[in-house]
């Protein structure tokens, strides 16, 4: 869904608009506030989870547009956004990582506050080690990066962990040809009624009922024209992001110890999917870190506290971002 201003669509989305730029013969779409933009002061770029899409970052971009410039990307293969897939690796976290750098080249954006929400915290991350000129702050929300795993769990990964996880991708979009559509529905069923996922094993915590209502339709609207054939790219997401984190961990945790921009973490106390085992763990690693942690929340800040989260990265980025 694309809007000219967002605002036709919510009153609380006045003044953010959704854009197309050609990146390598790929149209990219994006959604962008209409703040004026200045030399001085970064630009907010915004990663979704690359299963989902920029809209997820609507109620931020609009508690962030009085204070500054924000851009919200599609990425590719996104299951519900607008950005086509080259090919189906493209979909892949490494593969994002590298697409960014050309999106922010396309648009030269060279003064960026990076925001990477779940598996968008580790593309956020490896963009910031890859073009460390480009980003003057780094903000990871509840981020999807490697867990402390003992010398035990590090040879049960290399062995019974990588064999799996080359037997399940294939086996996964086999059965997503078959049940694709199922799953679609039972994600419309969660999307009608929020609440219903309490107590179930896969619920990521916090209160998805404090979704504004405007998000909350917008999902459910984007999910219901989503074809299952458009699955395939989360699968192929999944199975890397899960390769990063467990299997093939040295690119991540080198770029976790050589990032140079100063970086906020950003969690919530009732986040299901991040322990707080594997937040003492990357902030043992990273001191200079900033940790907020906010309460009352589960896996999406910005679903459920939009205003708090902006208000937490713009009162950090200010004095940190613009004094670097």
């Amino acid at each position: 869904m694309q809007y000219t201003d967002w605002g036709e669509r919510a009153a609380r989305w006045s003044g953010i608009r959704s854009e197309t730029v050609d990146v390598h013969g790929t149209k990219v779409h994006y959604l962008v506030t209409d703040q004026t933009r200045t030399s001085e002061a970064p630009v907010h770029l915004l990663v979704p989870n690359p299963a989902n899409s920029a809209s997820n970052w609507l109620d931020v971009l609009a508690e962030l547009r009085p204070r500054a410039h924000a851009i919200a990307v599609d990425l590719p293969g996104t299951i519900a956004g607008h950005t086509a897939l080259p090919n189906r690796r493209a979909a892949g976290v490494e593969a994002n990582a590298l697409f960014l750098l050309d999106f922010a080249e396309a648009l030269e954006l060279d003064r960026v506050v990076v925001h990477g929400w779940s598996a968008g915290g580790m593309i956020a991350l490896l963009f910031a080690d890859q073009a460390p000129e480009r980003v003057r702050g780094l903000v990871l929300v509840d981020p999807a990066l490697p867990p402390p795993l003992s010398d035990g769990e590090a040879r049960m990964w290399q062995t019974l962990g990588r064999a799996g996880l080359a037997i399940v991708a294939p086996v996964a979009l086999v059965l997503l040809r078959v049940s694709g559509r199922r799953l679609l529905a039972a994600q419309l069923r969660v999307l009608d009624d929020p609440a219903s996922i309490a107590g179930r094993r896969w619920n990521t915590g916090g209160d998805l009922t404090r979704m504004s209502p405007e998000i909350a339709g917008l999902l459910r609207e984007e999910m219901s024209a989503v074809e299952p054939t458009r699955l395939g790219g989360a699968v192929t997401v999944y199975a890397s992001l899960m390769s990063l984190m467990f299997v093939r961990r040295r690119p991540v945790l080198h770029a976790m110890r050589r990032v140079a921009s100063p970086t906020l973490l950003v969690c919530g106390d009732e986040d299901r999917l991040i322990p707080r085992a594997s937040i003492d763990d990357w902030t043992a690693q990273r001191p200079d870190w900033n940790l907020v942690v906010l309460h009352r929340v589960g896996h999406a800040p910005p679903f459920e506290v939009p205003a708090d989260y902006a208000r937490t990265v713009i009162d950090w980025c200010g004095p940190r971002v613009h004094d670097r």
